[in-house]
């Protein structure tokens, strides 16, 4: 009873829009019968095969809605039958109404156990036949649609994913490599499950001013990334026009005139843009909306670190057009460190549901920074494990900036 089915047959198969029954039984007689019960049916479409040896491959011609079985034909079990079909890839799922002389409870249960829908006495009423025929070819039928919307969906899915995919590897194509001078860089960047919008990056506007952004996209999926890529470009070619870039306030104004959420789809950014001047060692800055930026320096002892949270005010780009935006300032000494990241690197839910904090992650940073060889791996794999799950419901994205001896210039 070896069946070999090819698989462009699985893949070519189309949703009946008739019913089709296949009768397997060996005697004649009884076929001519139900072909008579069923002739008047035009929704009916009667298949019938007296050799059991040829059921698999009707069927798999046919592709029976419903399948009458005979229990008991010369030298074939019928239900070992019932056996084979459940087993095959593409039939096990067709109904079948096994077909006996006897009404016998223990052959029943029997047939039930190994995967009847329905028993039936021969030879039936017309009414309860047609009415049996039509309601499981029915039932199969609506379970082929349903598996036909499933197949659709998972490959609208996929197409999706792939995009979000292809999305992720070119915003991170945009992200500049690591710096290893008196500025030191390294950077994590793990798109969600959905794909957000973070984005970041730094570059010398000069040879003494030293540009460091990082922003986020609200929403998710492609939309949100292209926003990000678009923003990273303007400031990578410093293409905004009458825009100071040496100036944070001036470059987040610029921002907020060109990007206007009416204009983007309902999207808004959050960045924060600061300005390293090598000469001066200050660090000019300015917020859009966006977390603090986490400045590290030594403290009194080895172990002792001193944070300070780099916000000034501002809104987040696109929501208002006269968003407001100021600058401030600090100093940078040797081995300083700066931290920028996303709101998707700390709002973690933990397993017991509860959203973790800013100031849990700046602990952790600190607990970071004692050890001189961690690497941000460690940070990633720390959140985690905090949420209980390898996936990131938002984009994950951290900048580190470290400031080594600013005494050689």
């Amino acid at each position: 009873m070896d069946s070999k089915v090819k698989k462009e047959n699985l893949e070519s198969f189309v949703i009946p829009n008739q019913l089709i029954v296949l009768l397997v039984d060996d005697q004649a007689i009884i076929g001519e019968a139900i072909r008579r019960l069923l002739s008047e049916e035009k929704d009916i479409e009667f298949h019938y095969c007296s050799n059991p040896e040829k059921a698999i491959e009707i069927a798999e011609q046919i592709h029976p809605t419903v399948i009458l079985q005979d229990l008991v034909m010369p030298e074939f079990d019928g239900l070992t039958l019932v056996k084979y079909f459940r087993a095959h890839s593409i039939l096990k799922n067709i109904p079948i109404i096994v077909l006996s002389t006897k009404e016998d409870p223990r052959i029943k249960a029997e047939a039930f156990a190994i995967g009847a829908n329905d028993y039936i006495v021969k030879l039936p009423d017309k009414i309860e036949l047609i009415a049996r025929i039509r309601y499981h070819s029915k039932s199969y039928i609506h379970l082929l649609e349903r598996n036909e919307a499933f197949r659709r969906l998972k490959e609208s899915q996929d197409i999706l994913n792939s995009e979000l995919a292809e999305a992720a590897s070119y915003v991170r194509s945009l992200l500049p490599p690591p710096l290893n001078n008196q500025i030191k860089t390294d950077w994590i960047f793990i798109p969600s499950t959905e794909l957000g919008g973070d984005a970041f990056g730094y570059h010398w506007l000069d040879k003494d001013h030293f540009a460091i952004y990082l922003l986020d996209v609200c929403g998710h999926g492609v939309g949100a990334a292209l926003l990000s890529i678009s923003v990273i470009n303007f400031l990578r070619s410093e293409t905004l026009i009458n825009t100071d870039f040496k100036n944070p306030s001036s470059v987040l104004i610029a921002l907020n005139e060109v990007f206007q959420m009416e204009k983007q789809n309902n999207m808004f950014f959050t960045i924060w843009y600061g300005v390293f001047n090598a000469n001066t060692n200050q660090l000019t800055y300015a917020n859009g909306g966006h977390p603090p930026a986490i400045l590290i320096s030594e403290g009194q002892t080895n172990n002792d670190k001193v944070v300070k949270y780099l916000k000034p005010e501002g809104v987040a780009i696109g929501i208002a057009p006269e968003g407001f935006f100021s600058n401030e300032t600090c100093k940078i000494e040797s081995n300083n460190v700066l931290y920028l990241f996303s709101d998707g690197v700390y709002e973690l839910n933990n397993q017991q549901g509860e959203i973790g904090t800013l100031d849990e992650f700046v602990k952790y940073l600190i607990q970071y920074e004692n050890n001189k060889e961690s690497y941000l791996d460690e940070i990633v794999q720390h959140s985690r494990l905090k949420q209980g799950e390898s996936l990131f419901s938002d984009d994950y994205s951290i900048l580190r900036v470290s400031f080594e001896d600013l005494t050689k210039k």
